[in-house]
């Protein structure tokens, strides 16, 4: 990053690392959308790991766990989603009886425009407004920074669960054919 000089170079660093931050965000949450993208209603629920859980499932989890918690929860305080996880996490990781698959891929999307329009207002060093004691007595995040950092880690992390899953299911691969192939 190079430096600028002044009040308002400082601004400039500070959003430069934000949209690099969002960028990739951006580029992880596509990600999820293109690899599962048509997978047929009988593939995304049908679970092929050990774990039990789906593809429709780990969209849920994203959904409800990350994009709503993090952002409108932790980070702007938003009461509706701040203590959704003390109810239990496990109950986010599956896909409500009757709850079609558009319906989940509706709710990431318009979880993701929340999560954005919540980011676009806070400031990186934005202490949270909202902290899960009761999940985390021990541990936080102390900005908004920090925060976004741990949400592209888990989701590029779910990325590769469902890269996995997606392989498993039919031999897709987010990449396209072999990448190790001269």
């Amino acid at each position: 990053m190079t430096s600028t000089a002044g009040v308002g170079g400082q601004a400039r660093l500070v959003n430069a690392e934000l949209d690099a931050l969002k960028g990739a965000l951006d580029h992880q949450r596509a990600h999820v959308l293109g690899i599962l993208e048509g997978l047929s209603e009988d593939d995304l629920r049908r679970p092929v790991l050990p774990s039990g859980w789906s593809c429709l499932a780990l969209l849920r989890h994203l959904t409800l766990d990350v994009e709503r918690f993090w952002f409108p929860g932790v980070i702007a305080g938003e009461p509706d989603v701040a203590g959704q996880l003390a109810a239990g996490a496990e109950a986010h990781w599956y896909v409500p009886e009757g709850m079609t698959s558009g319906e989940v891929f509706s709710d990431y999307r318009a979880a993701i425009a929340r999560a954005d329009a919540v980011l676009a207002a806070a400031g990186l060093e934005q202490e949270p407004a909202a902290w899960p004691v009761e999940i985390w007595p021990t541990w936080r995040l102390p900005d908004v920074r920090h925060i976004v950092i741990h949400v592209l880690t888990e989701v590029a992390c779910h990325c590769g669960h469902l890269d996995a899953a997606r392989e498993l299911i039919d031999g897709t691969t987010w990449l396209g054919g072999n990448p190790y192939a001269g």
